[in-house]
């Protein structure tokens, strides 16, 4: 691709994903042109993106002469399919988390990707959260000391069980898949890869049918990191928390994108990513308070970063072996909580090459 024409993008699904974050994280990034949609509703598509192609069959589209680049956010267990049926076409491609619904389909994937020499992403845009880069460096900068606990969480009251393909039972649904992802990329960002994964899994709702309360415990020797979802936690919980032999970093509410998102500002708005709360460090010996000031956050990073991956500027920001390690994670958290005891994941070398950057 030259980089004095803009990228061509294909967007395969246009629910909730699409249009809160795919869209305007797109238009707001320079160096992007969203050209055609695949969407069973094209009055809703052209009320948002003046001019565009829209597509009504999904495969159509993955295979579309004029684009550079397509952007996967349809239900998860179409990625695995749309994803290789673009790459046999010669796009590169971005997926939606979860990635896949197997470990086998995410390597699969990766090696189709190797085939046919072209880009293969995964949008992970909660490494560019307010909350996590405040956390990310203040384990950086050591305030902790030796890490012994690491406690990450996205709790929310949502008692009402919505008729939506996330929350009926089949391939991919439920909360692991849904939030999982997320907290895990984070963590294994900052800690690398897990030596083992117990996980608990329950439907607590009234009506629920599939998972809406998780919890993983990853081991790394000594140190524990817990990561959890619930979906019956009025008030929430804190987001992150660190405890270290000299400190502990506390960071109590969310990033804001997502909400700012849905009240409809625009990427880049003076106040997009602005984070008004701040984490707090306690000191362990004296109890002493401090307040670490809240990183900004900006989820256009992962576009801009991917920009520069297809412009053969940069690396890809989240390959597929990173994705494809997430999974392996879910798989086996899955299977953790079937048989009640710990276990190993299964990560290949190249999974394990691709966290050492």
């Amino acid at each position: 691709m030259a980089s004095n024409q803009p990228i061509r993008v294909g967007l395969i699904g246009f629910g909730f994903v699409s249009k809160t974050f795919h869209v305007p994280l797109l238009k707001a990034t320079e160096g992007y042109k969203i050209t055609a949609v695949s969407s069973s509703r094209p009055a809703d598509v052209s009320a948002m993106i003046a001019g565009v192609d829209v597509v009504a069959d999904p495969n159509a589209l993955a295979t579309h002469p004029d684009i550079d680049l397509v952007v996967i956010a349809s239900p998860n267990e179409t990625h695995a399919p749309l994803a290789e049926a673009a790459m046999r076409a010669g796009r590169n491609v971005v997926v939606d988390k979860p990635f896949t619904i197997t470990v086998a389909e995410a390597r699969h994937l990766a090696a189709v990707a190797k085939e046919k020499k072209v880009l293969l992403s995964v949008f992970q845009n909660r490494r560019w959260d307010s909350d996590f880069l405040t956390v990310q460096d203040a384990i950086r900068r050591d305030l902790v000391g030796r890490i012994v606990l690491f406690e990450s969480r996205i709790d929310r009251y949502r008692p009402e069980v919505r008729e939506r393909w996330r929350e009926i039972p089949g391939p991919g649904a439920g909360l692991l898949y849904d939030l999982g992802p997320h907290l895990i990329d984070q963590t294994l960002l900052l800690f690398g890869i897990p030596d083992s994964v117990q996980s608990t899994l329950a439907t607590q709702r009234r009506g629920g049918k599939t998972d809406d309360f998780f919890q993983l415990v990853l081991r790394y020797g000594q140190m524990v990191a817990t990561l959890g979802a619930g979906s019956l936690v009025s008030g929430g919980s804190a987001r992150f928390a660190v405890h270290g032999d000299r400190a502990s970093v506390v960071k109590h509410k969310p990033d804001i994108q997502e909400d700012q998102l849905r009240a409809g500002m625009l990427p880049g708005a003076p106040d997009w990513g602005a984070d008004p709360d701040d984490a707090l460090l306690y000191e362990g010996a004296t109890a002493d308070t401090r307040v670490l000031k809240a990183a900004r956050g900006d989820q256009r990073g992962y576009y801009v970063a991917l920009r520069e991956a297809l412009l053969r500027r940069a690396a890809n920001p989240v390959p597929p072996e990173q994705a494809a390690t997430v999974m392996t994670i879910i798989e086996a958290g899955l299977r953790s909580e079937k048989e009640g005891r710990r276990v190993v994941p299964d990560i290949t070398e190249e999974e394990r090459a691709a966290w050492v950057r």
